[in-house]
């Protein structure tokens, strides 16, 4: 076994203290200096041991997973680097390797699984670092990274790039990601800082948190490009941009033209790179200046390292063949090859490549079946080896935009391309499957690759990469659900790109009842924050239905929904005097506030003030005009009613005049926050304090509920600590937040409604059923009905009032029963008009309908 004195150390890694109390990493709450950093990372270290282990890391873009990272490189222990959301990798390389050590990122802390004292493996004293090849995570083949490499990759980057201690770069890629990690390495490097996320460039918030880091620089894929597009980057002011770099993929020659050019006037330079990870990252790059010239070259050898091309028999081009010390040891593919030394001196990197008069490099094409898509590379032997041990005949064809692949014979090509893009681990967005009669082939008898590729669907939107289906999933989905389908048909948008969130695309909460029942029945179970997830991670969720009784018979259905649901029968119950029930309504604006917590607060300042306000009027809206026509045909109601002021101007004593206090209510409530967020220092206060500050507004809002200020609404007893309750539920993620939440619900609620107990139970039960259980089971035959209830909600509440009074003498149940069904049929007409007024370019109506 090997000793800590058998190993070389890496040196940028050892001599961070060296940088001092310089910014190491900024985020979007804290800054970590090096001497923190440092501080962090011999603890982790000295956990580690002094003698040298197999450690296995699940990463993620956050401090624990870097701590981690450099605490292996520091003591020595080689480490294999994974990307920490698929959990299905790192079994399979546990499996294979059986790692001493397991080392995962989990609420803000690191996990540390010692599956043994010491360790059962001999480690070769140059070993660092174990990456999976491009394309291959999960796969049992590493590539074998020496301390030297490291160093010697980061210390080229870091002198072509002209990276020095000012320098800060915003993390766009994955840590476990070669790209992405040599962006950490080289800066560290340097002293330089990291402006450490995990957010992506669509984010609004990803653009506030580099401006206010002021980070220099950013690197991108090319589908990054798209996404830059899309988000209006060439409009954007940041002052502190220096460089943007490009590899993983050839990126378009006009696309390089056009962003040099766009460099060029805003400030800022663009590094076209290329490399592998075999060669720990990078091989060449194109300096800025040749960019408009060759912007189909991928440039010159990076620092120390050097190309030649190698003839190839019967082709005009050779193979292009890179040396350089960041080359790697070479491939491991069981745990007896990590005691290896070097066997691989040159890298063939199976591109066929020119030399340009200038000097600079061409790749003109590949030697071998790969492609590389969205910055992986796909081995096209490999999809048709995964189909065929399923026992499907398969051909795969492709290009740097897609990957098209022919089965013969009849077959679910829905189901293939779920297993086949989980295997491969490529978005469903980027894979086509035909089923063909028989595979195209030659006079030779050899599958004709070219036919393969003609399959594609010629006319693609241009969100979707070349080979997915016309809806962008990668399949032929006209008949049944898939999720843009479902987000077309829910949001009434048909511009719906792989990084699109419900959110983004404009979702509130009426739309969400609809889109995340038919997401529950498609993908058979949703992550909490689904509706922030994007487009292409939905697409590629298994499906998990599961054949138990309780699935049979029950449906998991969102608790939000739930309580809506059931909050307006019995509301409408206990006025028409069916049954008695009181509270529902209280119960109804925490949950209004829970859902504006997570349909209002995203983006940056102007939009999301532009959205609130719409979402405002959504409620307003409908709502005056249905008062309207009450005061016209009733002598129930005065104007005060149909402006929504009666809670303002109106009698203080209980007259019908106050029916629809609910929603003045909430219309004053949501006009109170869209206004306090519109300030500056209380929207920076809300990013960074997202669950202190509705807590804080919780404790303004008991001032009014114990009446110490008067909050100048005669009746009813105020509501909006109920609001901001709900928008803090919204905001907690530990245990330890749901019990401080359930704890002040459990000690504000009594007392509240004047001794009506049942009354308080009802509520301190809605929001704690809120705060801890994220989905309840509904029989199945009711949960279209508790869904369409949900949808209704707000539209049931105003007609009830006109509607019960004809029917209740009569039967309750027949009073009931027609105030929800009115209530559907207005929710119907008015979806029907404001769908109408949405696609006929009128801005406030570009969503749905807001519920409470």
């Amino acid at each position: 076994m090997t000793t800590q004195l058998d190993f070389a150390r890496v040196p940028f890694a050892a001599d961070l203290a060296g940088h001092g109390d310089r910014p190491a990493v900024i985020s979007d709450n804290f800054t970590l200096t090096y001497r923190d950093l440092v501080r962090r990372v011999d603890a982790l270290a000295l956990r580690l041991g002094t003698q040298r282990r197999l450690v296995a890391l699940a990463a993620a873009n956050d401090v624990d997973s870097l701590v981690a990272y450099l605490a292996a490189l520091v003591g020595g222990h080689p480490l294999i680097l994974l990307p920490e959301d698929k959990p299905a990798a790192l079994e399979s390389l546990v499996a294979a390797y059986d790692p001493d050590v397991v080392l995962r990122s989990a609420n803000g802390e690191t996990v540390f699984e010692e599956r043994r004292p010491g360790t059962r493996h001999e480690l070769h004293p140059d070993l660092a670092l174990l990456l999976s090849t491009s394309g291959s995570t999960g796969s049992p083949k590493l590539v074998r990274l020496s301390s030297a490499n490291l160093q010697a990759n980061a210390e080229s980057i870091a002198e072509y790039l002209d990276i020095g201690p000012a320098d800060r770069a915003a993390t766009t890629l994955p840590v476990s990601y070669c790209y992405g990690l040599s962006v950490i390495n080289s800066h560290l490097l340097r002293g330089a800082g990291l402006v450490l996320t995990d957010l992506s460039v669509v984010d609004p918030c990803f653009w506030e948190l580099f401006r206010t880091g002021g980070a220099t620089s950013f690197a991108a894929v090319p589908y990054t490009f798209e996404l830059l597009e899309r988000v209006g980057f060439a409009d954007m002011d940041l002052p502190s941009l220096r460089y943007v770099t490009q590899a993983g993929g050839r990126l378009a020659p006009e696309r390089v033209q056009s962003y040099a050019e766009l460099g060029r006037r805003k400030g800022w330079e663009l590094f076209v790179m290329y490399g592998q990870t075999e060669a720990t990252a990078r091989m060449a790059y194109l300096p800025p200046a040749l960019a408009a010239e060759h912007p189909g070259a991928v440039g010159i050898p990076v620092p120390g390292g050097a190309f030649r091309i190698e003839p190839v028999d019967g082709l005009e081009d050779g193979e292009l063949v890179y040396t350089g010390p960041n080359v790697m040891l070479g491939y491991a593919e069981t745990p007896e090859d990590l005691g290896a030394g070097r066997t691989v001196h040159e890298l063939r990197t199976g591109d066929l490549a020119r030399k340009h008069p200038a000097g600079v490099y061409e790749v003109v094409g590949r030697r071998s079946r790969f492609v590389k898509i969205v910055g992986l590379r796909v081995d096209l032997g490999q999809v048709e080896r995964i189909l065929g041990d399923l026992g499907v005949e398969a051909a795969s064809a492709g290009t740097d935009q897609g990957l098209v692949v022919a089965v013969e014979g009849s077959h679910d090509t829905q189901l293939l391309s779920k297993v086949l893009a989980q295997g491969i681990g490529l978005p469903r967005a980027a894979l086509e499957l035909h089923a063909v009669e028989h595979l195209p082939r030659l006079a030779t008898g050899k599958v004709d690759y070219p036919a393969v590729l003609a399959l594609s669907t010629p006319a693609l939107s241009e969100t979707a990469p070349a080979g997915a289906g016309a809806d962008g999933s990668g399949t032929d989905r006209s008949g049944p659900d898939n999720v843009r389908r479902i987000f077309r048909d829910t949001l009434e948008r048909t511009d719906i790109g792989d990084s699109d969130t419900f959110v983004s695309l404009g979702g509130d909460s009426l739309s969400y009842v609809a889109t995340s029942v038919r997401l529950e029945q498609l993908l058979g179970h949703l992550p909490p924050n689904w509706h922030v997830t994007p487009v292409r991670d939905l697409e590629q969720r298994t499906d998990r239905k599961t054949g138990g009784t309780m699935r049979r018979f029950f449906a998991p259905v969102e608790t939000s929904i739930v309580l809506r649901a059931v909050a307006i029968v019995l509301i409408v119950g206990t006025h028409v005097g069916l049954m008695k029930w009181p509270g529902m309504a209280h119960v109804l604006m925490a949950v209004a506030g829970y859902n504006f917590a997570r349909f209002q607060l995203s983006g940056e300042r102007r939009p999301r003030f532009r959205r609130q306000l719409t979402s405002v009027a959504r409620v307003a809206l409908p709502s005056m005009a249905f008062i309207g026509v009450a005061y016209l045909i009733t002598d129930r109601y005065t104007l005060a009613n149909v402006l929504l002021l009666n809670s303002i101007v109106g009698p203080e004593a209980v007259t019908t005049e106050w029916h629809f206090w609910f929603i003045e209510v909430l219309v004053y409530i949501l006009l109170g926050m869209t206004a306090l967020l519109a300030i500056p220092w209380a929207e920076r206060a809300e990013r960074r304090f997202p669950l202190l500050f509705p807590l804080a507004l919780t404790g303004l809002a008991l001032l009014a509920r114990y009446d110490i200020v008067d909050p100048g609404v005669p009746h009813p007893s105020p509501t909006l600590w109920l609001f901001v309750l709900g928008w803090a539920v919204a905001r907690t993620r530990t245990v330890v937040q749901r019990c401080a939440v359930s704890v002040l619900a459990i000690l504000t609620v009594p007392g509240c409604f004047f001794g009506d107990t049942n009354r308080e139970l009802t509520l301190v039960a809605g929001i704690l059923l809120l705060t801890w259980l994220p989905t309840l089971p509904v029989p199945r035959g009711l949960q279209r009905l508790t869904v369409l209830l949900a949808s209704a909600s707000l539209y049931a509440y105003l007609v009830h009032w006109l509607v019960y009074p004809l029917l209740a003498a009569t039967s309750p149940v027949l009073a009931v029963a027609a105030s929800l069904a009115a209530g559907v049929s207005y929710w119907a007409l008015c979806t029907r008009v404001m769908g109408l007024l949405s696609r006929s370019g009128w801005r406030p109506f570009r969503g749905r309908l807001k519920q409470p």
